[in-house]
């Protein structure tokens, strides 16, 4: 199954989400069909995760995702899924707990890298369009993950599996609904 080609934000009723529904980023909201999409497409997904009064959000937002070139990017090389928080924080709290089981520290927006069936296998929080901050630039980072998908497939869904085996745990202990959908 694929979707359209275009943004799909706009019908729904997240006020985090319809601010991002006139990027020219191909965004799906969190669903069975987005999944099924980068499936069918056997693409990564680039999961945004974000809340509508976040500063750093509207930052990367203004920089990366309103703009054209960094837009086709993503658009080529993932299935693009945005997530409020507020309103999935199930969602939030398991790629959350990815990221800082990854080593890294945890905040907003939370950006990770998941297999075509939700698994994530690489993350981070901001990533500025430049490099900058000691950080890489944004779309370094998406050529970085898609060649790293390319070229280490095998490896990467194996890590993806591990970190997921580890999440669910770790969030079984605090009782916490640990399902990927």
């Amino acid at each position: 199954m694929t979707l359209p080609a275009q943004n799909l934000l706009a019908e729904e009723a997240s006020p985090y989400l319809q601010q991002h529904s006139g990027n020219p980023v191909h965004w799906r909201a969190w669903s069975p069909a987005s999944l099924e999409e980068a499936n069918a497409l056997d693409r990564p997904i680039l999961l945004s995760v974000g809340y509508a009064a976040c500063h750093w959000c509207h930052v990367m937002a203004h920089e990366s995702f309103e703009d054209d070139g960094v837009a086709a990017v993503m658009n080529r090389l993932f299935v693009n899924i945005k997530v409020d928080r507020e309103e999935r924080p199930d969602i939030d709290q398991i790629y959350m707990a990815a990221l800082s089981s990854m080593g890294e520290q945890g905040g907003w927006p939370l950006t990770m890298f998941l297999t075509p069936d939700g698994k994530p296998f690489w993350g981070g929080t901001y990533f500025p369009r430049e490099p900058r901050y000691g950080r890489p630039g944004f779309i370094q980072v998406m050529e970085a993950v898609d060649k790293a998908w390319r070229e280490k497939r095998a490896s990467l869904n194996q890590s993806a599996d591990g970190l997921t085996t580890h999440v669910e745990a770790r969030l079984a202990g605090s009782h916490a609904k640990t399902g990927l959908d």
